[in-house]
This record gives C-alpha cells, sequence and structure tokens, in this order.
C-alpha cells in the first residue's frame, strides 16, 4: 500500500464576518526586531466549524493561563469566498495572523511562492523531530518541492461511503452488511435502489463544474482503487492508468443508467442529498454523523474498489486542512511553541472527542483507544487514517484539476464520452502547464 497524506476540504460551516487581524505580530512584547527567536502575544485564526472554534478556544485559554506575556488572540477566519483566497488577500496585505489551523495542503505552493510561509524545517531547530515523530510517514506527503514543511500536518478525515439503512432495507438490501465491496455490488445496489423508488439517487455528489468537487466523486474512489496513487504524481498525471479508467467507467456507468444526478442540488450540496434522503449513499468523512445523525439511519463501509480490496488496505481521501505559520508574524517563537502544545497528545485527544476529527498522527488509533472503546462508529475510520491520501502538493493544482473537471462534466456526467481519448487529451494537458 503507498501512503501519502496531503488538499483541499469541506466547505466550513457558517462563516463568521469577523475583520481581518490588524497585525499578524501582535503586540511589542517581542522586541523591535521580531523573527523567528522573538517571543511576545500573537495572534491566530481557526475555521468556522462550531466544534473547531469550541475546542480552539479552550486550547488558547488553557495556554494564556500559562503564558501570560505572550497572550493568544484567537478568532474564526474571516468571511470570503474561500478560505484560501482570505488567507492569500492577507499575505497580500502583510497581515496575516501568525497561524491559521484551516491551511489547506493544496494552497501551500501558492502562499509559497506568495512568500507567505515560514519554512518550519530551517527556521526552528526541533521542527522535523517533532513533525516526523507526530505523523510519521504522511508528513512526507506535506512536504514541499524543496524537501522541506511549510505546514504542520494537523487533522485527517478519512472518507467513507456512508449509506441509508432504510433505503436499503425498503430496496430489499441488507441493511447491517450492505456488500459494497465492488463497482458491481454498488451498481446492483442502485438498479435495486431505482427499481424499488426508495430513493431518487443512488449517489449524487456535488453536480458544479468547479474543480474541488473531484475531491466528492472520482478522487476518493479513484485512491482506493489504485492503492493510494494522488492524481498527479512526478509532474505526470495518472488518472489514465486501468484503476483511473475503471473508476471513470463506474462513474459514468452511474450517470448513463439515472443512478446519479448532474444537476445542481438546491440545498446543501456536500451534505444535503443523503441527508434529505433523496440519494441512497453519499460520500463523506467522520464529521458525516454529527451531520447525519437525526436525519437518516446510516450506516459506514469503506470505499468500493473493482475488484474489492480488504478493509485494511483501502486508500481514500484525507479531507486534510494544516497549519500554516505565515511570514507577517513578528513573534514567531511563540507562534512555534503555541503550535507544539496545540498538537500535544491531550489537545490531540481532545480534537477528536470535541469535533469527531482525527489528528494527523502515526498512533491515532492507540491516542483515541479509550474514545473508540465509547464510540465504536468511528472505528473504521481510526483504521483508514494511516492510507489516507490528499491532493496532490504542486504547483498550479487548481489549474490542472479544472482541466480534469472540464473533462468530468463532458465525458462522465454527461453518460456518455469516450473515456481513454478525453482523458488521455486531459493528461496531456495537465502536464503541459508549468508551475
Amino acid at each position: 500500500m503507498r501512503r501519502h497524506t496531503q488538499i483541499a476540504s469541506v466547505a466550513a460551516l457558517g462563516l463568521l464576518a469577523l475583520p481581518l487581524a490588524s497585525c499578524g505580530a501582535s503586540g511589542d512584547e517581542g522586541g523591535d526586531q521580531g523573527g523567528a527567536s522573538a517571543s511576545g502575544p500573537i495572534e491566530i485564526w481557526y475555521s468556522t466549524n462550531e466544534q473547531e472554534i469550541a475546542w480552539g478556544e479552550k486550547v488558547v485559554e488553557a495556554w494564556n493561563a500559562e503564558h501570560p506575556d505572550e497572550e493568544v488572540t484567537a478568532q474564526a477566519i474571516p468571511a470570503g469566498s474561500s478560505s484560501e483566497d482570505v488567507i492569500a488577500a492577507s499575505i497580500t496585505a502583510g497581515n496575516t495572523p501568525c497561524l491559521v489551523f484551516n491551511t489547506a495542503p493544496a494552497a501551500v505552493p501558492a502562499f509559497q511562492k506568495q512568500g507567505g510561509l515560514v519554512n518550519l524545517s530551517q527556521t526552528f531547530d526541533d521542527a522535523e523531530q517533532f513533525i516526523t515523530e507526530r505523523s510519521g510517514e504522511a508528513a512526507d506527503g506535506f512536504r514541499s518541492t524543496d524537501g522541506d514543511l511549510y505546514q504542520l500536518p494537523w487533522k485527517t478525515n478519512p472518507f467513507m461511503l456512508y449509506y441509508n439503512k432504510d433505503v436499503f432495507a425498503e430496496a430489499g438490501l441488507d441493511a447491517e452488511d450492505p456488500q459494497l465491496e465492488t463497482y458491481d455490488d454498488v451498481l446492483a445496489a442502485a438498479e435495486a435502489i431505482s427499481e424499488s423508488g426508495a430513493a431518487d439517487y443512488a449517489l449524487y455528489p456535488p453536480a458544479t463544474a468547479d474543480y474541488t468537487n473531484i475531491n466528492f466523486d472520482f478522487y476518493p474512489f479513484f485512491l482506493a482503487n489504485s492503492g493510494g496513487t494522488q492524481i498527479i504524481e512526478d509532474d505526470a498525471s495518472t488518472f489514465t492508468s486501468d484503476a483511473g479508467l475503471e473508476t471513470l467507467e463506474f462513474w459514468q456507468t452511474l450517470y448513463a443508467e439515472g443512478y446519479a444526478s448532474a444537476e445542481a442540488y438546491s440545498g446543501d450540496m456536500w451534505a444535503g442529498p443523503f441527508a434529505d434522503g433523496v440519494a441512497a449513499m453519499g460520500v463523506a468523512g467522520p464529521w458525516g454523523k454529527a451531520q447525519f445523525d437525526g436525519k437518516v439511519d446510516h450506516g459506514v463501509v469503506p470505499l468500493p474498489t473493482a475488484a474489492g480490496t480488504p478493509a485494511d488496505e483501502t486508500a481514500t481521501f484525507a479531507d486534510s486542512k494544516n497549519i500554516g505559520l505565515y511570514s507577517s508574524c513578528t513573534n514567531q517563537q511563540t507562534a512555534w511553541d503555541f503550535l507544539k502544545f496545540a498538537t500535544n497528545d491531550e489537545n490531540d485527544l481532545a480534537l477528536l472527542e470535541e469535533t469527531g476529527q482525527f489528528p494527523t498522527r502515526d498512533d491515532a488509533a492507540e491516542l483515541a483507544a479509550d474514545y473508540l472503546a465509547e464510540e465504536p462508529f468511528f472505528e473504521p475510520f481510526s483504521t483508514a487514517v494511516p492510507l489516507a491520501v490528499d491532493v496532490p502538493t504542486v504547483d498550479g493544482v487548481a489549474e490542472k484539476m479544472q482541466v480534469f473537471r472540464d473533462a468530468w462534466s463532458e465525458n462522465v456526467q454527461s453518460g456518455s464520452g469516450d473515456l481513454a481519448t478525453a482523458f488521455e487529451e486531459a493528461a496531456a494537458t495537465i502536464d503541459g502547464i508549468s508551475g
């Protein structure tokens, strides 16, 4: 099994309209010089997810109680078209906070080009040891092209296939043992669901042409089917492989048979179709439980593959978010010390317990053993943490993935098209795009 962990993520819950930080450094206690060795007050942003805010407030309170001269001021990331756009604009303005606990790995190359990120590997003597001891081999998946780390791997949300038990039962399928190991299994279930009328669709991923939606249809299934191969590796597209074409054909069939919809959903396009009972199945990370509880009686299984891969060998999409330390920060030593504090054993475990999201660390299952015993629903996700893979951290990733998405819209969602030819052309275009 190949092992990477690198992405873009799910839309945050309920953006809070808060002002941009006026100064990423925060305060004068760090001295006039500032920089890597300076200590003093800092500002941070975390995501707008309600549970993460609650976690962050507790971590900040605990830190401030012990570090009155290095006070942390925190807020949710300000509203904008996307977190990435807000951060990029803040880098340009020179007013980023010291830390952002919502840094998308795929955005890191662009932030580096802006000069917005601190090279952790070269700036702090203990950075490599701390990060690799915590995250193990997963850390290598987040290295930039120069081999250094400009982000600390923070949290991983392995995607699984959720299914509606009531819909499956109505369609004459086994709601407790749904038999969804292979693509053929899923197509057979989709046919039964369609014929029974138990749900309008088998699967209903986000249908818009935005490139990030690849993370909810093709990419998770391709990762599972290919043993964890990223969509771009060694500057070359990989989706025209046998594994890629199998996955493309599977999705094309879903659309051709009417088992999936290519129309934009009128509600929440990520969780809505499954939560509303419109779709019998949906892909989501462990965060899905909170979204679906009380709405549908759901079960969860690993993503299917063409041949049926054992659960403990099935790769999946990581849906990671990491922590960036931004270069406009004056008191960088305090920022680094707080970053380590926020990702120690106690706070990593609290992150899981508070949010249902797994810290990106080798020993996540051991750290969370007691929690998993009480919350067995999360055990499959725990098993998948070391198998979780993100989008590649390569220059121009957004433009490259949009080329793929355009070919997807024309040849997969349409239910017709010469897949081999269309995606060979897409691969050639992608491979010709310079960073």
